[in-house]
């Protein structure tokens, strides 16, 4: 029998999975019922969805800070892993295919992959993928008590995700070049 945590874990998944399979198939009737207005709906979701995970990007090392400063196998800590890995799980996995599918699609159906600040956002976009795949080992790190990083370091870490976002958004708003 599982613990409570445990039990409020799979019932939070379940959620996030029937709230993932009604977002695709409302998704899927938008683009059906008029593939031509489909641009603005998969703008919105686009933004929705890098919202999203610029949240769950800005609030996981906020977390390693308070984390770090813990001590592995205390109730503190035991509650920073159930929150660091449903943020991950939940929130910002699904935020980050959600902002890359749509991304993708935009890039192709609105700017035919050209531009050069579109490849120079691309670039950015890969580099906060980057830092998203460093915070999901951090996740697993802590998970295993195997942190080996202070808060300084994690204070510093949560800074990549602000300027990766505002370089992104100058150069989606400006398209400097």
């Amino acid at each position: 029998m599982g613990t409570e945590q445990d039990m409020g874990g799979k019932k939070a998944a379940v959620r996030a999975m029937v709230a993932i399979i009604i977002f695709i198939a409302l998704t899927a009737l938008l683009f059906l019922a008029n593939p031509e207005g489909f641009y603005p709906w998969a703008k919105a979701i686009h933004v929705i969805a890098v919202i999203s995970w610029m949240a769950g990007m800005l609030y996981l090392p906020r977390l390693f800070v308070y984390h770090s400063q813990a001590k592995p196998g205390s109730a503190e800590s035991e509650t920073f892993k159930v929150m660091e890995q449903r943020l991950l799980r939940l929130i910002i996995n699904p935020a980050m295919i959600v902002t890359w599918v749509f991304g993708l699609w935009l890039a192709w159906d609105g700017f035919g992959f050209h531009g050069g600040w579109l490849h120079a956002k691309i670039a950015l976009v890969v580099l906060m993928s980057g830092a998203h795949g460093y915070f999901s080992a951090a996740v697993r790190r802590f998970a295993a008590d195997a942190n080996t990083k202070p808060a300084r370091h994690w204070r510093i870490m949560n800074e990549v995700p602000t300027l990766l976002m505002i370089a992104i958004v100058i150069l989606v708003i400006v398209k400097p070049f």
